[in-house]
């Protein structure tokens, strides 16, 4: 269930309040006149089944209240009501299959906005990939792609081609291009130094490394598990089950392949460069095309369970 909690001007609060009752799957309305202090107006609040929250929320922006009032949404982790019981009964579709647009994109937003806390974790995990490659520890490389915030811009981008918004797009793409360029630079200089103390060195890293050295030899496995990781990745994100992003992220090599391409450029092995570099663009080019075949995949399929309703 979701939790509505709109601030209303007075003059539209009549149009709030029959949007609500008209839509399946709300419950719990209240209406406190006069109780929102800025902006001024009224507080309408409501539950809503998450399979009706998309159109609710859609039709509260048709009236104008975001530019008006408020709109704010939250998730209700537990309700035990007998109507919204019902209500989840009677809106049609499943919870767990709806997607709410706007929560995506206002997720994807905060995930794919280039900040320094962003630069500063994907740098890191950038860095410790690198000790993992020179050590062929293959555990240290799985930390570093739990690390890394990359999958936020390439959500971005997925949302942005389908949702048409450029804005968001260039956001995500400017993040992502900026994060890895500045966290292979500095991992560059990371080598030199660690090099300077003896601790990474270029025989290492020309070595068999039976654990790590297929993040410089992709092949079609590795465009296949990015498709595979970009489905699961999107489906996590519309279904509210963040706790699938972990696996996602141990399962794509893409922190580990920059990793690698940048200690590989700063001891000249540009074999080993090249072959990062690639596999670092199969994954992401296999993450995006999936992710974006995947919500066009939802969208479809909840656009034709709503025909299917109005039918009906």
């Amino acid at each position: 269930m979701l939790h509505l909690r709109l601030i209303t001007p007075a003059e539209k609060t009549d149009e709030v309040v029959r949007l609500i009752e008209q839509t399946v799957g709300t419950t719990h309305l209240v209406v406190l006149p006069k109780a929102a202090r800025n902006p001024a107006g009224d507080v309408v609040m409501c539950d809503a089944a998450r399979e009706a929250g998309d159109e609710l929320i859609g039709g509260l922006r048709r009236l104008g209240l975001d530019e008006t009032g408020s709109i704010a949404v939250q998730d209700i982790d537990l309700t035990l009501s007998r109507r919204a019981d019902k209500a989840e009964e009677e809106a049609p579709g499943e919870g767990a299959d709806a997607v709410l647009w706007e929560h995506l994109r206002e997720a994807t937003h905060e995930e794919s906005t280039l900040s320094v806390t962003y630069v500063a974790f994907l740098t890191i995990a950038t860095m410790i990939a690198a000790c993992g490659v020179v050590l062929d520890n293959a555990i240290l490389i799985v930390g570093a792609m739990a690390v890394g915030p990359e999958f936020g811009p390439l959500a971005g981008i997925c949302t942005a081609l389908v949702q048409r918004t450029p804005r968001l797009a260039l956001r995500s793409l400017t993040a992502l291009l900026v994060g890895f360029a500045v966290a292979m630079l500095v991992t560059v200089g990371f080598t030199y130094a660690m090099d300077g103390i003896d601790l990474f060195t270029k025989v290492r890293l020309e070595a068999e490394r039976p654990n790590t050295n297929f993040i410089y030899r992709p092949d079609a496995f590795s465009f296949v598990v990015a498709v595979l990781a970009g489905i699961a990745g999107t489906l996590s994100l519309t279904s509210a089950k963040s706790g699938a992003l972990v696996g996602v992220a141990i399962s794509v090599t893409t922190v580990p392949a920059a990793a690698n391409a940048a200690v590989a450029f700063a001891y000249t092995e540009y074999r080993q460069a090249w072959g990062s570099t690639v596999q670092l663009l199969l994954n992401l080019l296999g993450i995006v095309l999936a992710g974006v075949l995947t919500l066009l995949a939802q969208k479809w399929l909840w656009a034709r369970q709503r025909q299917q309703r109005e039918v009906a």
